[in-house]
C-alpha cells in the first residue's frame, strides 16, 4: 500500500465525523446534536467505474474509451498526466434536452428553446434534489430478448400512495439493479448493452412515454435509472426520451448502487464536466444519506441556492496547460465530430483532452511516484530540488491514489473561502515569471477573523484570476500562457508551508480559482504539490465564480470515476 493511501485511510473516518459535526453546528444545532448527527450522514458513490475493458461506451459504432499515460514522472516531467478519449455516452452519464430536442433555428420537428439547454447551460440546482427510489427489480429480465420491460405510470402512482406525491425538487430514480448485475469486464460485459441490442438477451427496464408524461405533469425535472439507458428497447427509446426532455427534464443513465439509498429522504446529485454545447455528458452520481446534511442540501436545491463554480470546456478557451516556451504543452482540448444526427441538425461528438483540463481534481498520484520509484529517474534539476525539499519538509511520499480512489467525502465539505485578491500585483516585473505566494500568515489572519480551520473544511483560495482572464483566445493567453512566460504576473499560489499548515489542521481538500494551486514557478509549484500529496491532501483547480459563494456554504466537487486517472475533469458547485 502506498504511503499516501495509508494516510488517507487513517484520516478519512475522523474527517467525515468532523465534517458533519461542523455542519451541524453551522446549521444551528446544539453541540450534543452535532455529535449525534456526526454518526449518521454519509456520501454514497452511485457511479460506474470507467476503464478500457469495461462496457461503458455505447457499442453500436461509438469509439472506445481510451486513456494514455503520456506524461509520466521521470526525466521529462515530475508529474503524471493522461490523454483521455471519452464521449458523453460512457459509464454513468447525464442526458439533457438537446439530446432529443433540436435548437429552434434548425426548424426541425420538435425544435424549441430547450434545444439550447446544453450541459453547460443547465442551472446548477437541477443537478440535485431528494432521491425518490422506485423499486423496479421485479421487471429485471422479465421481457423477451431484445425487448425492455416497461415502467408504467401506475407504478409511479402506487409509489405515491405508499409514500407521498412527487413534485418539483424530487429526483425519481428507477432501481432495477441492472448495472449492479451486468456491468462487468468484457467479454462478459457484452450482456450490459450489446447483447440486448443484438436481441440475444432481454433489454433493461425503463419508463414508457406515458410514464414520462405523468412525471412531467408532476413537474419532476430530474430522473435517474440504473439501466444502461433511459430508452426502452426496441422502439421506444427516442419516444421516451422526447416525452421527458420536452418538459426540460435532465436525467442520469447507468447509475449504480441504488440499493444503498432509502426510498425517500436522501439527497441525490449528478455532476459532469462542463462541455460547451454538450447534448449529454459523462457524469458522477452520488447520494448523501442522513440529516442534517441531506436535508440542508435538498432544501438548497429546492430553493435554487446552488452556485456553479466550473469553467466551460471549449476549444476556443484556455482550458489546457500551455507550458512555458514551445513544446511543453499538454494535450489540447478537442471536440471531435462523429456521426451526423438528422433529427437534431448536429453531430454527435467525442472529446480528447488532458486529464487536468478545466476544473479538475489533483489526486496525490499526480505529483507522487509509486512506491519503489528510483529518485535518480528524475532529471538532475529535480533531484536537486528534492534534496532541498526533503531537508526542510521531510521525506517526499509515494502514492498510487488516482482519481477513482479519492472518496467523494474528501472533495465535499464546508467551504472556507480565503480572499487573496490583495496579493495580486505584489511581485516585481523584473522577477517574472513569479506568483505571489500565499503564506501561513495569510491563513492565520483568516482564522483570526473567521475562526480556525477544521477537519473536513474545503479551503478555497479566491484570487479572481480565472474570473478576469478566462476568455476566448488569443485574449485568453492572459490566463496561463502569458504568466508562464513572464509577460504578466502569475496567479497567487499556495506555498508549501501553507500546504503543510492546512494539512496539520486536518484539511484534506484545497481549491483555487486560479489555473493551478502551485503557481508559475516550477520549483515552488512542485514543492507545494509534494507537500499536499505527501500529507494526503487533494486539490481542486480552475474554479470560477468563487466570489459568489457565501462563507461556509457546502462545497461539492465530483470528478469522473476513471481508473488510473492522474487528474480528473469534473464539476464543482456550492450549496447555500
Amino acid at each position: 500500500m502506498s504511503s499516501t493511501l495509508g494516510l488517507m485511510q487513517q484520516v478519512l473516518a475522523r474527517r467525515v465525523v468532523a465534517t458533519i459535526a461542523g455542519l451541524a453546528l453551522f446549521y444551528g444545532l446544539p453541540a450534543g446534536s452535532a455529535r449525534q448527527a456526526a454518526a449518521e450522514p454519509q456520501i454514497v458513490d452511485l457511479s460506474l467505474l470507467v476503464a478500457p475493458e469495461l462496457p461503458g461506451p455505447w457499442p453500436a459504432g461509438w469509439p472506445a474509451f481510451q486513456i494514455n499515460h503520456y506524461e509520466r514522472i521521470g526525466k521529462l516531467s515530475p508529474y503524471n498526466s493522461d490523454f483521455l478519449v471519452i464521449d458523453g455516452n460512457n459509464g454513468t452519464q447525464l442526458d439533457v434536452p438537446p439530446h432529443s430536442i433540436p435548437a429552434p433555428e434548425t426548424n426541425l420537428p420538435n425544435a424549441g428553446v430547450l434545444g439550447r439547454m446544453y450541459t453547460d447551460k443547465v442551472a446548477a440546482w437541477q443537478f440535485g434534489g431528494e432521491a425518490c427510489v422506485v423499486d423496479c427489480r421485479d421487471l429485471l429480465d422479465k421481457a423477451p430478448n431484445g425487448d425492455s420491460p416497461l415502467v408504467k405510470r401506475e407504478r409511479i402512482m402506487e409509489w405515491e400512495k405508499k409514500n407521498r406525491p412527487l413534485g418539483p425538487g424530487d429526483v425519481v430514480l428507477f432501481r432495477s439493479d441492472y448495472t449492479d448485475r451486468y456491468y462487468k469486464p468484457l467479454p462478459e460485459g457484452r450482456r450490459f448493452i450489446a447483447e440486448a441490442l443484438e436481441g440475444t438477451a432481454p433489454g433493461w427496464p425503463d419508463p414508457d412515454p406515458d410514464c414520462m408524461e405523468y412525471l412531467g405533469g408532476r413537474k419532476v425535472l430530474s430522473l435517474g435509472t440504473d439501466s444502461a439507458s433511459m430508452g426502452p428497447l426496441p422502439k421506444l427509446a427516442e419516444p421516451t426520451h422526447l416525452a421527458g426532455l420536452k418538459f426540460g427534464m435532465i436525467w442520469t443513465e447507468s447509475a449504480t448502487n441504488l440499493s444503498k439509498l432509502p426510498v425517500t429522504g436522501a439527497f441525490y446529485c449528478i455532476l459532469g464536466p462542463k462541455h460547451a454545447e454538450g447534448i449529454y455528458s459523462e457524469g458522477r452520481a452520488f447520494g448523501v444519506i442522513g440529516d442534517p446534511l441531506a436535508k440542508r442540501l435538498i432544501d438548497s436545491a429546492r430553493k435554487k441556492n446552488v452556485v456553479d463554480l466550473s469553467v466551460t470546456l471549449s476549444t476556443d478557451l484556455p482550458v489546457a496547460w500551455p507550458g512555458s516556451g514551445i513544446g511543453r504543452h499538454r494535450q489540447p482540448y478537442l471536440k471531435v465530430p462523429l456521426f451526423y444526427a438528422d433529427n437534431l441538425g448536429l453531430f454527435h461528438v467525442t472529446h480528447m483532452l488532458d486529464s487536468n483540463s478545466g476544473t479538475h481534481l489533483v489526486p496525490p498520484a499526480y505529483a507522487l511516484p509509486r512506491e519503489g520509484f528510483d529518485n535518480t529517474q528524475y532529471s538532475a534539476e529535480v533531484q536537486g530540488w528534492l534534496k532541498e525539499y526533503e531537508a526542510k519538509y521531510g521525506r517526499r511520499g509515494t502514492s498510487d491514489v488516482t482519481a477513482e480512489k479519492v472518496p467523494l467525502s474528501q472533495t465535499c465539505g464546508r467551504a472556507r473561502v480565503v480572499d487573496v485578491k490583495h496579493l495580486v500585483g505584489s511581485t516585481q516585473a523584473a522577477n517574472w515569471p513569479a506568483s505571489p505566494e500565499i503564506s501561513v500568515d495569510e491563513l492565520k489572519k483568516f482564522e483570526k477573523s473567521r475562526g480556525d480551520f477544521q477537519a473536513g473544511d474545503v479551503v478555497i483560495f479566491h484570487s479572481a484570476h480565472v474570473d478576469r482572464h478566462f476568455k476566448p483566445m488569443p485574449e485568453g493567453a492572459a490566463c496561463m500562457a502569458d504568466p508562464l512566460n513572464g509577460k504578466s504576473e502569475g496567479w497567487p499560489a499556495v506555498g508549501p508551508d501553507a500546504a503543510v499548515y492546512l494539512a496539520g489542521k486536518g484539511v484534506r481538500c484545497v481549491a483555487t480559482d486560479a489555473p493551478t494551486l502551485g503557481g508559475v514557478s516550477p520549483k515552488r509549484a512542485l514543492f507545494t504539490y509534494w507537500a499536499l500529496a505527501t500529507k494526503g491532501v487533494v486539490g481542486v483547480e480552475f474554479l470560477t465564480g468563487v466570489g459568489t459563494v457565501p462563507q461556509e456554504a457546502y462545497f461539492v466537487f465530483a470528478p469522473i470515476k476513471i481508473r488510473d486517472c492522474h487528474g480528473g475533469p469534473g464539476r464543482a458547485v456550492a450549496f447555500h
